[in-house]
C-alpha cells in the first residue's frame, strides 16, 4: 500500500498508526491525563518533537493478522523474494536495546526494582533473559538475510545494553499516552542520566496493565515501532523507540493463546511482540527501506505465524530455545530464494 503523508493535526496523538498491512490503523485520540505537572508542563508538542507523522509501524492483533499466513504472504512482495528495498537505512553493524519498565512496581517476574537503572545483563526476567540471549541465535539471523544500501549484510547481534526501571510521572491504569508524552520520558531519562542516548538503540517502553501507549493497545494493536526527535547536548537528534504494552492484558488480540513455556504467561506472550518489533525496526529503521507493496515489514509478513511447535517440560508450547529457555515466537520472513517464513536461517 501507498506510504501516504498525513497533515499535522493539533490533537493530542498526532500520529496517525499503521498497521503495515493492506489498510491505515489510527489510533483513538488519548483521553487527557496529567502524569504530573512537570511532565505536562515540560511535554513538547509532537510537531517540535519531530515524529514521524506519516505513520508508526503496528503489530497487528492476531484475530486481524488471521489472513496472513505463510502461504499467502508472498503475494505481498514485488521482488523475487516477497520484500523490497526502498532505499532507507538500517541498522546493519547489530542492533542495541534499552528496556524502560515504566510503571510503579516491577512488571514482569524478576525485572529490576522500580526506580533503579543497570545492565540489562542485571535483568532477571523473562523478557531480559530473551534480549540476553537473542543475538547470534539462529531465529534472529533470519535478518543477515537483509543487507543495507552497500549491500552489505545486517549484523546477527543484539546487545541488550541497559534497563531503566521508571517509577516517576506512570499512567495510571487505562490512561492513554501519546507518542509525545513517551518521547518526553525519554528524554527526562536521557537527561538525567538514567539512559544514555545512542543512533543505533531500541528504546522500548514497557507498561503494565492496561496502559494504553498510543491510544490504540489492544483494539488496533499489540505493540508498534516509530522514531522521534530527542535533544542531546543541545542537538536534535533521532530516537528509535518500540511501544510495548502489557500483551497479556488482551490474551485474545495479543496472546499466542498458547501454554506458557516458562511458566510466565505475561513475559511469554511479551517477547513475542518484543520480537516482532526489535527484527522490523532493525531492517526497517525509519519506514524507508525493507517492506513489501503492501507496506508489510518483514516481521508483518509472518505475524502470529509459529511454525513446528514442540511441548516444553511443564507442558507448555514452544518453537525455540534461547540459552536454557524455551520460547514461543513468531516466524519472520527471510529474504533470500523465493522467501518465505522461518524460525531460523539457514
Amino acid at each position: 500500500m501507498p506510504r501516504l503523508r498525513l497533515p499535522l493535526a493539533s490533537a493530542a496523538l498526532l500520529l496517525a498508526v499503521s498497521a503495515c498491512s493492506d489498510h491505515i490503523i489510527a489510533p483513538s485520540a488519548p483521553k487527557a491525563e496529567s502524569f504530573s505537572a512537570a511532565m505536562s508542563s515540560s511535554a513538547p508538542d509532537q510537531a517540535s518533537l519531530g515524529l514521524d507523522v506519516a505513520r508508526a509501524h503496528v503489530m497487528e492483533l492476531r484475530t486481524s493478522a488471521a489472513g496472513n499466513t505463510p502461504s499467502n504472504a508472498a503475494g505481498g512482495g514485488g521482488g523475487g523474494t516477497g520484500i523490497v528495498y526502498h532505499g532507507g537505512p538500517v541498522l546493519q553493524a547489530g542492533t542495541k536495546v534499552v528496556a524502560v519498565y515504566w510503571a510503579a512496581g516491577a512488571i514482569y517476574n524478576g525485572g529490576p526494582t522500580p526506580g533503579t537503572t543497570g545492565a540489562g545483563s542485571a535483568d532477571a526476567s523473562n523478557v531480559g533473559y530473551f534480549l540476553n540471549n537473542l543475538g547470534g541465535s539462529p531465529y534472529f539471523n533470519i535478518n543477515s538475510t537483509y543487507t543495507d544500501g552497500a549491500g552489505a549484510k545486517i549484523v546477527n547481534a543484539v546487545s541488550y545494553t541497559r534497563y531503566w526501571a521508571n517509577n516517576a510521572s506512570v499512567p495510571a491504569n487505562g490512561a492513554s499516552v501519546t507518542d509525545a508524552q513517551m518521547v518526553a520520558m525519554l528524554q527526562s531519562g536521557i537527561t538525567s542520566g538514567a539512559i544514555a542516548y545512542d543512533a543505533g538503540t531500541v528504546y522500548a517502553i514497557f507498561t503494565a496493565g492496561t496502559v494504553n501507549l498510543g491510544g490504540g493497545f489492544g483494539t488496533s494493536y499489540c505493540a508498534y515501532h516509530t522514531h522521534g526527535t530527542v535533544t542531546v547536548g543541545g542537538v536534535a537528534k533521532t530516537l528509535l523507540y518500540a511501544a510495548m504494552p502489557y500483551d497479556y492484558a488482551y490474551p485474545a488480540g495479543c496472546t499466542a493463546s498458547k501454554s506458557s513455556p516458562n511458566g510466565d504467561p505475561a513475559a511469554d506472550a511479551e517477547v513475542n511482540t518484543l520480537a516482532h518489533e526489535i527484527e522490523e525496526t532493525t531492517t526497517d529503521m525509519m519506514g524507508s527501506a525493507w517492506y513489501d507493496r503492501r507496506g508489510y515489514e518483514n516481521a508483518d509478513k509472518c505475524a502470529w505465524n509459529w511454525g513446528t511447535t514442540y511441548t516444553t517440560a511443564n507442558g507448555g508450547v514452544a518453537n525455540m530455545k534461547l540459552g536454557t529457555k524455551d520460547f514461543l515466537v513468531q516466524m519472520n520472513w527471510v529474504n533470500a530464494g523465493s522467501g518465505g517464513c522461518l524460525i531460523k536461517y539457514p
